[in-house]
């Protein structure tokens, strides 16, 4: 007996560990496998995630320790249950309003809270299909627009002129590094980018940190919301991106899951079920509000994971990231250079707007992306308004109630 099949028999999961052996059926592939494949798979998704989880800790005064615990466990837990690399990632849309409005703990831990429950309901009564239909994707479409112009304006005006001259030369550094790794497929260039910063912070910032302060047992804190704060969590960060994780988070997983891993597919209900109840329990206990994605999916599959074993051990570090070494990430986070901070949320800002472009060939349904995108960033609670405003004119669209520029008009020379 190894001493992996002696620990995960301790565990009480000695019967998914045996479908490890090499199976001719393809129904019945492993389920979880410790090699060099899955140790490169394991950070397929890092580069989505670490940025993310270093900006709501830095600016959102989230608990260090309680975040990566709570998002290791997550992971952890979602490998043992699937099977298959399914990856946990922190809700986008949540984030980034949380970034631009320096929103409380208690409120983020609220909105997650209801976006779970709701999950589960949705889940429960066979619903999410039908919500998913309702929303068309030309909202959905203008609320990742305007993610990524609320995201790119805060990466370019609180974060890229920091530090002065030095925080330029930092930038373009950043930007050089990212662009000659994207098409390295086995190199994540954020991961490069933040290993940049975290050695400039090192570097230039530690001189008054006495090394033995940063390390120290951790365990997570409850969050527990107020009313106030899980209803403001529900208007402000619960309904923005349920319109989002339906698309994203359920169904385009669901289809990756077939794409990827036809043997071992997951279906809708099952991943709103495990996404409602990551986010009823993570968040009380200090942990950011997560999800399942098809780009996690695809990240992990890319660097050659194909069995739990990947997502178990991306658990694992930030497990023991936030039990042991909480003090001294919380320290980086906090004196991490905000210039390299801002490039990769730049670069993750570009990636949600061009989304749009998948639309972009239907003038009317790019008009509704269009307006949705400007309600986000242009009124107040802009994700709200855009949301049932774009749904309705979609709809009215649709019914031939409203006439939406199909073309450009040519006004001719001026």
């Amino acid at each position: 007996m190894t001493p992996v099949t002696a620990m995960l028999r301790v565990l009480g999961i000695s019967t998914t560990y045996a479908s490890l052996q090499t199976m001719s059926d393809p129904a019945r592939a492993e389920r979880i496998r410790f090699d060099r494949h899955e140790v490169a798979g394991a950070f397929g998704d890092i580069g989505t995630d670490l940025p993310l989880i270093v900006g709501l800790i830095a600016f959102c005064g989230l608990d260090a320790a309680s975040v990566c615990i709570m998002f290791g466990v997550l992971q952890i837990a979602t490998g043992l249950v699937y099977g298959i690399p399914m990856p946990v990632q922190p809700l986008k849309a949540m984030a980034v309003i949380m970034l631009a409005q320096r929103l409380s703990p208690g409120t983020l831990a609220g909105g997650g809270f209801v976006i779970g429950v709701t999950m589960l309901v949705l889940a429960a009564t066979r619903s999410l299909d039908w919500i998913a239909r309702v929303v068309p994707v030309a909202v959905v479409r203008g609320i990742q627009l305007g993610l990524g112009l609320t995201l790119a304006r805060l990466a370019l005006g609180d974060y890229a002129g920091v530090d002065g001259a030095r925080g330029y030369v930092l930038a373009v550094v950043a930007v050089a590094a990212l662009l000659l790794l994207r098409r390295q497929r086995h190199v994540p260039g954020p991961l490069v980018v933040i290993a940049i910063g975290v050695v400039y912070a090192v570097v230039y910032s530690f001189d008054s940190h006495p090394w033995t302060t940063l390390v120290g047992l951790r365990l997570p804190r409850l969050t527990v919301p107020t009313t106030t704060e899980l209803a403001r969590g529900a208007l402000l960060l619960a309904l923005p991106q349920l319109a989002l994780s339906l698309g994203n988070s359920v169904l385009a997983t669901s289809q990756a899951t077939r794409d990827l891993f036809p043997a071992r597919s997951v279906g809708v209900r099952k991943i709103g079920f495990t996404y409602g109840l990551m986010n009823v329990v993570g968040p009380v206990f200090g942990g950011v509000p997560v999800c399942h994605g098809c780009g996690g999916l695809a990240g992990f599959h890319a660097f050659g994971a194909r069995t739990a074993g990947a997502p178990i051990l991306y658990g694992a570090m930030y497990v023991l990231l936030g039990l042991v070494l909480a003090p001294g990430f919380a320290t980086v986070v906090r004196v991490f250079p905000m210039p390299i901070l801002g490039v990769v949320l730049l670069f993750e800002a570009v990636s949600l707007m061009l989304l749009v472009t998948d639309i972009a060939a239907d003038r009317s349904q790019l008009w509704i992306a269009l307006l949705v995108g400007a309600a986000v960033i242009g009124l107040p609670n802009g994700y709200v308004v855009g949301l049932v405003a774009g749904t309705l004119v979609a709809h009215a669209t649709r019914r031939g109630w409203v006439r939406l520029p199909s073309a450009p008009t040519d006004t001719g020379p001026r």
